[in-house]
C-alpha cells in the first residue's frame, strides 16, 4: 500500500502553489524521546548512515554513536546534549533529527529540542517496558503539542535473551503499547477534564455556546496499523512497520493491503480453509489460532533468528529470503563464522531501519505549516490587552506576525521569528573556516564579548516565520516583553547582528547564507545578548514565545572556589560561560559570599565541574559537599484548629511580643495548612506570581522557568480557585470517621473563611505560607489601634467580592486620633515585611517556612505627648531605639521565628522517587544500601519475563548523593537506580527531643547521654554550613589528662 504523505491541503489544493510551499511541505523537524539507554544515539547512527550524505559508514552505525561526539559522553556511553543533524529521505524530504538525552539529570536538554521539532520518535526497549523517564518525555511532547510515533526497539532481545515464543513476545508487545496509550489518554483526559470544568464555572448561557470547544477524543493514539508504530532493532539495523508485511502478504493472500494492514494487528486471524480474516469465533474451537501479527509477521522473524543463530539450523531458509525479496548479500558476509554477523547482512536488507523509520516520519509528523497552526496557542498563546493599552497599529501588527508564525510563512516579505532554546558553546577552531560560497572567513572576530576565550557561543534555533540571513538585524525579545507596554519594557528588548548561519550536522557545521521558515540553523552572533533562551524577531511589536518547560529544578547544589586564590577572576569568567554554556545550570553567590552552582543531579554536576576545569575556568577547583535545601514546619494535625485558635478569646496560645520603645504589641498564632492546600500552593507559584503581582517583572528566572508549566486555560483564576477549595475540602474530610463528620464539617467551614482572609503569600510573596488578616473585635485599651491590614490575596483569587482598605474603624476613644490611625495603615508594609522575612528565614537553621499560616494581631498606641492634629511628632524621639517601621518589622519576624518554635518545629526534606531494577540474588545487598540511606520501600514486584525486581522506594535527597556508586558497589554492577525529585516530607521526629516520662528515661537515658537524632544532626549540619551556632559539645569525654610513656 503506497501512504499519502502528510502535507498541507494548500500544497496540493492549487497547482499555483509557490515553490515555498513546496519545500516546507517537504521539512520535517523531529526529536528522539526515550529512557537512558533506550538506544536513541544508535537509531540516529543507522538514520545517519542511511540519509546524511556519507556522514556514517553503515558498518560503522550501532557502534559510532555519532551524536555523541563529547568525550564525557563517549566515556560514559550516555548522551548528555541535544544536538542536530539534517537528513535527507528520497531527495525530496529534508528531516532535521535532534537526538535527546534519556538521562533525567539533563530533562533541560529534551525541552530544548522538544521546543523546536514538530514530532517525536518515543523509543521504548521491549524488554524494559515503560520507565519513569518514559512518563516524562511523553509529558513533555504533549505539553509541547507534537505529534507522537512509538518505536519498540530491541525486540532482538526478546529471541535471543528471552527466549519467548512468538505468542508470548506478541503479548508482551501488546502491554507496551497499550500502556504507553494509557499514559497519553490519561493526559488527554487531563486536559479534556480541566476544558469542561472552565466551562462550568462560567455562566450557564456560556456553556452551551462553548461546549462545543471541548472534544472528547478517544482515538488511541498509537496503532500499528495506523502506521505511528515501528519495531525495530537499532543495534543491527532492521526494523518495520505493519504495513510493509501488508503490501508483502496482499498478493499472496488475495486480499488488499488496507484490509490486511488493519488485520495484521489485534485479534484477528486468518482461515485457512475459507481464505478469510476472521474473529476469535470465526475460527472455531480450535485452540493452536494464532493471531495474524504472530502468524505472518513475528513467525517468519523467529525463523530467520533460529536458522541464523542455532548450529543445526536451516541455512536454506535464509537462502530462501534473500530470493524471494530479491536481496543483494555478499558472498563473504553469508559465509561468516560469527552468526551474528551472517543476520545482521539479511534482515538490514530485508527488513532496513532507515526505511522503516523515515518512512513513518514523512507520513505521520506533519510539516512545518500543518504542526504550527496546530501548536501556536502553545508557541504564542493570545494575551489580553487592557483597555488603555497600546494603539490599534501595534495589536494589528502583532496579531499579523501571530498570524505569519501559525501559517509559516516563508516570504521574503514576512515579519521574520525564531526561537533560540538554548545557547552552546563551541571551539572556534571548530568554526568553519570558509562561508556558504567558498569565501574564507574570519572567525577571530570577538563578536560574543568574550575576550580571549577559545569558546564561541552559537544559538540553537528555528526559524518559524520568514528568512533568516547572515547580517540581518533583529530584535531579540525575553520572556518579559510586552510590545502593548511600549517604552515601560525596553530594557527586555535588545537589537542585535546574527554574524552566521549553519546548519548542523551533528558536530560539524555547514554555512548557509539564509534560512527560511520551518528550518534549524546555528547563528553565531548573539552570545553578548541572550544568556539562556530568547525571541527573535524582525519587528518591535511581537509578543515573546512562552518560556520552556522544565520537568524538575536544579536541587544539586555546591559551593566551588578556586586553590589558589589568585585564580578567583579565572573562575568568575569561567562560571559566566558555564552559565551560557548550559541551559540548566544556576550559579549565583551566597549570602556569605561563597560561588554557589546548582546542577539537576550528580551527572550534571560532575558534567559541569569537569567543563569548569577544563574548558572554561582551565584552574584547579575547591568543591564543597552539597548543599541540601530543607524547609521547616510545626507538627500538628490541620483539624487542630479548632482547639487551637482562639485569640480574641483570651487563648494562652499566642506569642506576644513589644518593640523596644512599647509603643507596638504584636501577638503572633501560628497554625499549619492542610497539606493538600501547601502543595497547590507550591505548584502554583508562577500563577500566583502573574495573579498578585508579587514576583511579576522581577525575577526573570522564576518567569522564564515556571510561567510556562501551566497549560492554557482560559480563566487560570478560577481554575487555582477550585484547586485550594477542593484541597483545603479532600484533606479535612478525605480520612475522617463518621464519628468525626461534624467537627470536620466545622474545620472546613472555618478554614473556607480564613480563605477570604489571606491577607499575602510568603517567602517573595508567591510561597506556600500564608498571612491572615487580624481579626478585629477585641478591644485593649492600652494599645487600641489595630493594624488591619487587607484581604488583598483572597480579592485577587476571588474568595470575597470587596478588600478592606485597611481604613480604621476607630472606637470612639480619645486615644484614638486620626494620625494614628494613618501611622497604622503607614505600618502595615512594616508588618508585611517582618512576615516575609520570618518565612524566608525559619528558626530552626534559616530555612525556608513550609505549610504555615500565621495570624499576626499588631497594635499600636499613641505616643505621648502626641497631638490630635500632629502626625509628624511621632517621627521625633527615635534615636534610642531606631526606626519605628524597622522596631515593627523585626517584632513581627521575632514573634513569628518565636511562635514556630513553640508549636514543636518539624524538618521538613525533598525526597526522590526512586525506581530501581536488581537481579533476585542481589535483593538483599540492594535493601541494605536503601536501608542504610533512610529510604522507605514503596512496592517491589518481578518484572514479568524477566529474572530483574523493579522496586519503587523513596529516598531523602540529603542521603542519595553517591548512592548509585554505592549500589552499584554491593551489586557489583547489577543494579541501575533513576531518581527523580517527587516531594516535600516532614521529618517525623522531635530535634529537641529530651526523655521526660518514665519509660522514655529507661530507653533513652537520662538525657545527658542521649544522642542527637537524624533532624538534629541534620539541623546542625546546615547551621554549620552557614556559620550559625551550634549547641555541641567541645570535650566529650572529660577526663583527666594522661600522658603514657610507650615502654618497649
Amino acid at each position: 500500500m503506497v501512504e499519502t504523505p502528510y502535507r498541507h491541503p494548500s500544497s496540493s489544493s492549487s497547482s499555483s502553489s509557490s515553490m515555498a510551499d513546496t519545500e516546507r511541505a517537504n521539512i520535517r523537524n523531529i526529536c528522539i524521546l526515550a529512557h537512558v539507554d533506550h538506544g536513541k544515539t544508535t537509531l540516529a547512527d543507522h538514520l545517519i548512515a542511511a540519509a546524511a550524505d556519507g556522514l556514517v559508514h553503515p558498518k560503522q552505525a550501532g557502534r559510532l554513536r555519532f551524536m555523541d561526539y563529547l568525550d564525557e559522553e563517549q566515556r560514559r556511553a550516555i548522551t548528555m546534549k541535544s544536538s542536530s543533524v539534517t537528513l535527507c529521505f528520497h531527495d525530496i524530504y529534508h528531516i532535521n533529527l535532534i537526538d535527546s538525552p534519556g538521562h533525567m539529570d539533563f530533562c533541560s536538554e529534551v525541552s530544548t529540542a522538544a521546543r523546536l521539532s514538530d514530532g517525536a520518535l518515543v523509543l521504548v526497549d521491549a524488554v524494559e517496558g515503560v520507565h519513569i523517564q518514559t512518563h516524562a518525555v511523553l509529558r513533555q511532547a504533549w505539553t509541547e503539542r507534537l505529534s507522537p510515533c512509538l518505536v519498540l526497539n530491541k525486540i532482538d532481545r526478546l529471541i535471543t535473551e528471552l527466549k519467548l515464543t512468538p505468542i508470548e513476545a506478541y503479548s508482551k508487545l501488546v502491554r507496551i503499547v497499550n500502556e504507553v496509550n494509557r499514559i497519553m489518554s490519561a493526559y488527554k483526559a487531563e486536559k479534556y477534564l480541566s476544558d469542561v470544568d472552565s466551562l462550568l464555572a462560567g455562566a450557564a448561557g456560556e456553556i452551551l455556546e462553548n461546549l462545543e470547544l471541548v472534544e472528547d477524543d478517544e482515538e488511541i493514539t498509537f496503532q500499528p496499523q495506523k502506521g505511528n508504530v515501528a519495531f525495530v532493532c537499532a543495534l543491527d539495523g532492521w526494523g518495520f512497520r505493519i504495513n510493509e508485511f501488508a503490501d508483502f502478504y496482499a498478493s499472496k493472500l488475495g486480499a488488499s493491503s488496507a484490509a490486511l494492514q488493519k488485520a495484521l494487528w489485534g485479534l484477528k486471524y486468518y482461515n485457512q480453509k475459507t481464505k478469510m480474516i476472521v474473529g476469535k469465533k470465526g475460527m472455531g474451537g480450535g485452540s493452536k489460532a494464532r493471531p495474524m501479527f504472530v502468524q505472518f509477521v513475528l513467525e517468519p522473524l523467529w525463523q530467520v533468528y533460529q536458522a541464523a543463530m542455532e548450529p543445526d539450523g536451516a541455512k536454506t531458509l535464509l537462502h530462501k529470503v534473500i530470493k524471494s525479496f530479491n536481496l543483494n548479500v555478499p558472498a563473504r558476509e553469508l559465509q561468516h563464522k560469527d552468526p551474528k554477523v551472517v543476520l545482521q547482512a539479511v534482515l538490514s536488507r530485508w527488513l532496513p531501519l532507515s526505511d522503516a523509520i523515515l518512512s513513518m516520519v514523512v507520513n505521520c509528523i506533519p510539516d512545518p505549516m500543518r504542526a504550527q497552526s496546530f501548536r501556536i496557542s502553545r508557541l504564542l498563546p493570545k494575551r489580553e490587552v487592557s483597555e488603555d493599552g497600546p494603539s490599534s497599529n501595534v495589536l494589528a501588527e502583532a496579531e499579523l506576525v501571530r498570524k505569519s508564525v501559525e501559517a509559516c510563512d516563508s516570504s521574503p516579505e514576512a515579519p521574520c521569528v525564531a526561537f533560540v532554546s538554548k545557547m552552546f558553546a563551541v571551539p572556534i577552531k571548530m568554526l568553519p573556516q570558509r562561508g556558504p560560497n567558498g569565501e574564507i572567513l574570519n572567525n577571530s572576530t570577538d563578536e560574543d564579548g568574550s575576550g580571549e576565550s577559545d569558546e564561541c557561543f552559537l544559538a540553537f534555533a528555528r526559524v518559524f516565520s520568514g528568512v533568516l540571513f547572515t547580517r540581518q538585524r533583529v530584535f531579540v525579545l525575553s520572556a518579559l516583553y510586552d510590545p502593548s507596554k511600549g517604552e515601560s519594557t525596553t530594557k527586555h528588548i535588545q537589537e542585535a547582528e546574527l554574524h552566521s548561519l549553519y546548519l548542523m550536522m551533528g558536530q560539524g557545521l555547514k554555512p548557509v547564507a539564509s534560512a527560511k521558515a520551518g528550518n534549524i540553523v546555528a547563528i553565531r552572533g548573539l552570545g553578548q545578548h541572550i544568556l539562556k533562551s530568547a525571541t527573535l524577531s524582525s519587528t518591535k511589536n511581537c509578543w515573546p514565545f512562552s518560556s520552556l518547560m522544565f520537568q524538575v529544578s536544579p536541587t544539586l547544589r555546591v559551593a566551588i572556589e578556586p586553590s589558589d586564590p589568585m585564580d578567583m577572576g579565572a573562575l568568575m569568567k569561567g562560571l559566566r560561560l558555564l552559565n551560557h554554556a548550559d541551559p540548566f545550570v544556576e550559579v549565583t553567590v551566597s549570602a556569605r559570599g561563597e560561588h554557589v552552582l546548582a546542577a539537576a543531579g550528580e551527572v550534571h554536576l560532575e558534567r559541569c565541574i569537569k567543563d569548569l576545569k577544563e574548558r572554561f575556568a582551565r584552574v584547579s577547583l575547591e568543591v564543597s559537599p552539597p548543599l541540601v535545601s530543607y524547609k521547616e514546619t510545626i507538627q500538628g494535625e490541620v483539624t487542630d484548629v479548632l482547639e487551637n485558635l482562639n485569640l480574641s478569646g483570651g487563648s494562652l496560645d499566642y506569642i506576644e511580643r513589644k518593640t523596644p520603645n512599647g509603643r507596638c504589641c504584636v501577638r503572633v498564632q501560628v497554625l499549619k495548612l492542610p497539606p493538600a492546600l501547601t502543595k497547590v500552593l507550591d505548584e502554583s507559584s508562577d500563577l500566583l506570581g502573574d495573579i498578585i503581582g508579587g514576583k511579576l517583572g522581577q525575577s526573570k528566572k522564576s518567569n522564564e522557568t515556571q510561567r510556562s508549566t501551566r497549560l492554557e486555560d482560559d480563566n487560570p483564576i478560577e481554575a487555582l480557585r477550585k484547586r485550594i477549595m477542593d484541597a483545603v475540602e479532600g484533606d479535612i474530610l478525605g480520612g475522617t470517621e463518621e464519628s468525626d463528620k461534624d467537627q470536620a464539617e466545622k474545620c472546613k467551614a472555618m478554614w473556607l473563611q480564613f480563605l477570604k482572609r489571606i491577607w499575602a503569600l510568603g517567602p517573595r510573596q508567591i510561597g506556600p505560607n500564608i498571612l491572615l488578616t487580624p481579626d478585629s473585635r477585641g478591644v485593649d485599651t492600652e494599645f487600641p489601634v489595630l493594624i488591619r491590614g487587607s484581604s488583598h490575596v483572597s480579592e485577587r483569587l476571588g474568595f470575597v467580592n470587596e478588600s478592606s482598605n485597611g481604613r480604621m474603624d476607630a472606637e470612639p476613644s480619645p486615644l484614638v486620633t486620626p494620625a494614628l490611625c494613618r501611622e497604622a495603615e503607614s505600618l502595615e508594609s512594616s508588618l508585611l515585611s517582618g512576615f516575609q522575612l520570618a518565612t524566608a528565614a525559619g528558626p530552626l537553621c534559616e530555612e525556608p517556612m513550609w505549610g504555615l499560616a500565621f495570624v499576626i494581631e499588631a497594635r499600636i498606641s499613641p505616643l505621648e505627648g502626641q497631638q490630635s492634629n500632629e502626625l509628624e511628632t511621632s517621627y521625633q524621639p527615635l534615636e534610642q531605639y531606631g526606626i519605628f517601621t524597622g522596631q515593627v518589622m523585626n517584632t513581627v519576624k521575632d514573634a513569628c521565628r518565636t511562635a514556630v518554635i513553640k508549636k514543636k518545629p518539624r524538618l521538613v526534606e525533598a525526597m526522590y522517587f526512586c525506581e530501581l531494577n536488581t537481579p533476585t540474588e542481589y535483593l538483599g545487598p540492594m535493601y541494605a544500601v536503601l536501608a542504610r540511606r533512610r529510604a522507605r520501600v514503596l512496592k517491589e514486584e518481578m518484572r514479568e519475563g524477566s529474572p530483574l525486581f523493579t522496586v519503587h522506594a523513596y529516598l531523602p535527597v540529603s542521603e542519595s548523593f553517591g548512592f548509585a556508586a554505592e549500589l552499584r558497589r554491593w551489586t557489583s554492577g547489577s543494579s541501575s537506580a533513576l531518581l527523580v525529585l517527587s516531594h516535600w516530607e516532614a521529618l517525623p521526629e522531635d530535634p529537641f527531643f529530651v526523655p521526660k516520662t518514665e519509660e522514655e528515661i529507661e530507653e533513652f537515658g537520662d538525657g545527658s547521654s542521649v544522642l542527637h537524632n537524624t533532624a538534629r544532626k541534620l539541623i546542625d549540619a546546615v547551621r554549620r554550613q552557614k556559620g550559625l551556632p551550634v549547641e555541641e559539645k567541645v570535650v566529650q569525654h572529660a577526663t583527666k589528662q594522661r600522658t603514657l610513656a610507650r615502654k618497649v
